[in-house]
């Protein structure tokens, strides 16, 4: 809750006129807790697990043919009856898991030092939070993932999230209740070095599921900007790590890609990649031969 009951206190406190923005800020936010602000995660996670997939499902229901080309893995398929059914279970551990870790750890967040006051951060302020806590997480979650697919992790908790072996969009938050848990923990790593305002942790939030569904919606569209972020994954690196399932050894990290290269879990990824131009190159090849020989032919 904000500690002043007029823009007119808040102005004088900060030296200075509220910005449009701030102006907002102010009028939403200054008869509402700070637990309240926070809890607005809830809607954002709801929202955004039911919603964004919808946008790759229209593009699957409306404009197949002009996508197809765009599938990593073509030849599987998904009813809508099965996509339903992965949604009631991402929902029914939203429910269950995903809500109610919401309420309960608001203490953490109110420790490491989320401010919901004034003034509201910059731009750049928010644009170099929003990248740490990117680097960060992907860090944390590369060693957490390897650890998940050992024996005993796989086995015991990782499995349930690769029953889809081509996954979609609906099926990124998609796992057994512990592994919700678990990885929650990367997700607080960057907020907790680099502490920010309220709204920068539900861009965070928001941003970083949003990336998420991306990352297993089975389409590496070209026109997606998340193309332009240097050393980044994307659908196509992660759809690989599916592709293997239980056995696989690569493709641990969640956002980017410098982790596996440098711990060396990108190889068999790389080697398929080399593997598959190789033999783009020798159909080219032979098609244009065949081509040439053809043509030669009918001259003769």
């Amino acid at each position: 809750m904000l500690p002043f009951k007029s823009i007119q206190e808040a102005e004088i406190a900060i030296g200075r006129s509220l910005t449009t923005v701030e102006t907002i800020w102010f009028n939403y936010s200054v008869n509402k807790s700070d637990y309240y602000l926070y809890c607005h995660n809830i809607l954002f996670l709801f929202l955004i697990f039911s919603c964004v997939p919808l946008y790759y499902l229209f593009l699957e229901l409306f404009f197949k043919k002009s996508i197809q080309s765009y599938k990593i893995q073509p030849k599987v398929s998904l009813s809508l009856s099965d996509v339903f059914r992965c949604y009631k279970s991402v929902m029914r551990m939203f429910i269950l898991v995903v809500g109610p870790l919401q309420l309960v750890s608001y203490p953490s967040v109110k420790m490491i030092g989320i401010r919901t006051s004034l003034p509201l951060p910059s731009l750049w302020e928010i644009l170099l939070q929003l990248g740490t806590y990117f680097i960060v997480e992907d860090y944390f979650n590369y060693w957490i993932h390897r650890f998940l697919h050992c024996k005993w992790g796989y086995e015991k908790i990782h499995k349930v999230h690769h029953e889809y072996t081509a996954p979609i969009g609906y099926a990124a938050p998609y796992a057994h209740w512990l592994e919700i848990l678990i990885l929650g923990i990367p997700s607080f790593m960057g907020p907790a070095i680099a502490p920010g305002h309220m709204i920068t942790f539900w861009l965070w939030i928001a941003l970083r599921q949003i990336e998420a569904i991306e990352t297993h919606s089975g389409y590496d569209l070209p026109w997606t900007v998340t193309k332009y972020i240097p050393f980044y994954g994307g659908p196509d690196y992660h759809d690989y790590h599916h592709y293997v399932g239980g056995q696989s050894q690569s493709n641990f990290a969640s956002v980017f890609t410098y982790c596996d290269y440098i711990y060396g879990t990108d190889k068999g990824y790389r080697y398929q990649k080399k593997v598959l131009q190789q033999l783009k190159g020798a159909s080219n090849a032979n098609g244009e031969q065949n081509g040439g020989s053809a043509t030669f032919a009918k001259d003769d």
